[in-house]
């Protein structure tokens, strides 16, 4: 199952902590921003699935900081803030940002918003995104992202961690793979599987993800 990542962008201690504690407590990832002199640069390194804004934060503002992060993804942000007034849900909005929650919040009605998002994001059948853990395979461009860095993919490189990323947590056998790459095909050398998977983990590891695809000696592959 994956796990998806939320950073918390709140300069207040206690809202923030609230935020973070309820967030892991519900199955999610959360990681709380301290230090907002390099809050851009943080959210490219961490590649958050999902971002709860303030407006009102130390040097600059929300506003200002959704309009830049629009510029490198479409990460869905959730305003939560204390500010209630029209022009500044409708700033959110005309800014990028996909929902505006005013604090105090319900927990509820914060935790629903934020599932509902995720879902529409990362469900397969609408978009061509995958999350695992602290990674994301993007399907339409053959590119898996790491910690704001990218590798690009081939098409059987693709496929093979398409198919683990939808079982992730499950052991692939070699041969349910092999059928998967080539379609049946007859006569496909079973190297060919290993040659692409030690591709794989060096194109991983270039990018310091070591270890991510594991074999099970006579049973096969998993992440």
């Amino acid at each position: 199952m994956a796990v998806y990542k939320i950073m918390i962008l709140e300069d207040d201690p206690v809202i923030r902590t609230e935020l973070k504690n309820m967030l892991c407590g519900n199955g999610y990832d959360a990681a709380a921003v301290s230090d907002f002199s390099e809050t851009i640069t943080e959210v490219k390194k961490q590649a958050p699935h999902l971002i709860l804004l303030d407006i009102k934060l130390p040097g600059t503002d929300g506003f200002s900081l959704c309009s830049e992060i629009r510029t490198f993804s479409d990460v869905p942000i959730v305003f939560v803030t204390s500010s209630n007034t029209d022009m500044d849900e409708l700033n959110s909005i005309m800014l990028g940002g996909d929902a505006y929650i005013t604090k105090p919040y319900n927990r509820a009605i914060l935790l629903a918003k934020i599932a509902s998002l995720l879902k529409r994001a990362y469900s397969a059948g609408h978009q061509d995104v995958l999350p695992y853990q602290n990674t994301c395979l993007h399907l339409e461009s053959g590119r898996l992202e790491f910690n704001g860095q990218q590798i690009d993919l081939t098409k059987n490189e693709l496929k093979i961690l398409y198919y683990l990323y939808k079982n992730a947590g499950k052991i692939c056998p070699r041969n349910d793979l092999i059928d998967f790459l080539w379609d049946n095909q007859l006569y496909v050398d079973d190297n060919a599987l290993s040659v692409n998977v030690n591709r794989i983990r060096d194109k991983l590891a270039s990018i310091g993800l070591h270890d991510f695809i594991k074999t099970r000696h006579r049973q096969g592959y998993f992440i």
